[in-house]
């Protein structure tokens, strides 16, 4: 069975979810510790950044390189289109998205968390303390400047992250409102990025995160809300329905499940 080292939490992790989900491959999640499972990653991979897909004996690092990887070896419900026109266009908007929606979307998550005391308290498990809650809403903005992005950045740059993301989905919502996918008539890699990238900007309604809190529908205040791209999260959501297969959170790890596609942990002693 195929292996992924992931965080739940990843976008690029969720994009290759969405991949390997579309294909109808089976896998079993392995979540790896930041820090010191990262270095168990590395003795495997030589990679220490996730997602690193096992199949076999073989590690594939890199989402893109992941994708390529899969619709090499299982080409059945081909990612990349053969025609040299759709097949530059695919592999371009892929690139792009990786690149900008990637940054950008966490710049502008970062940014919301800096900036909304009540949407940092939305991501606490339902039977966080008062108390702690109130921690949390308190707590210093200038520390949310550079969380989970791996740069210091400053408030200006987060600033700059949510215009530009602003741009980038205006620009998806006029290319998705006359045709049902990015490129041609059936989906490819350069759709399972994007859905898969701004899950953080606006998470979709149905649970897709193997995680103890429910962050169904949450999303960036002033962008997940705002009418003008509801077109674009309304293709967003319907191609999770029809391609992505949600949690039973019932039984999902955190509920004491071992089921082969539920996260387990990977640490090093």
């Amino acid at each position: 069975m195929l292996e992924l080292y992931q965080f739940e939490l990843s976008q690029f992790s969720e994009k290759v979810r969405f991949i390997l989900d579309y294909k109808g491959l089976e896998y079993k999640k392995i979540e790896v510790t930041p820090g010191i499972g990262q270095l168990e990653v590395f003795k495997v991979s030589g990679q220490r950044q996730v997602p690193v897909l096992k199949d076999g004996d073989t590690y594939i690092a890199d989402s893109t390189e992941i994708a390529l990887y899969l619709d090499s070896k299982y080409p059945e419900k081909p990612l990349i289109p053969s025609d040299g026109i759709t097949r530059g266009q695919c592999l371009l908007i892929e690139e792009w998205a990786d690149q900008s929606l990637g940054l950008n979307g966490r710049k502008a998550f970062m940014g919301a968390l800096n900036h909304y005391p009540n949407f940092r308290t939305s991501f606490l498990p339902k039977n966080t303390p008062d108390i702690f809650k109130t921690f949390v809403s308190a707590f210093p903005s200038e520390v949310f400047n550079a969380i989970g992005i791996g740069l210091t950045l400053g408030t200006d740059i987060l600033k700059v992250g949510e215009k530009t993301l602003k741009r980038d989905l205006e620009a998806l919502t006029l290319i998705l409102k006359n045709q049902p996918y990015l490129v041609g008539d059936k989906p490819t890699l350069a759709d399972f990025t994007v859905a898969a990238l701004t899950t953080i900007i606006k998470f979709p309604p149905v649970a897709y995160f193997d995680i103890p809190i429910d962050i169904e529908g949450k999303g960036i205040p002033g962008i997940a809300d705002n009418s003008d791209y509801f077109t674009f999260f309304e293709w967003r959501d319907r191609l999770y329905a029809d391609f992505r297969q949600p949690v039973d959170k019932s039984s999902s790890n955190f509920g004491g499940s071992s089921q082969d596609n539920k996260p387990t942990s990977i640490e090093i002693d």
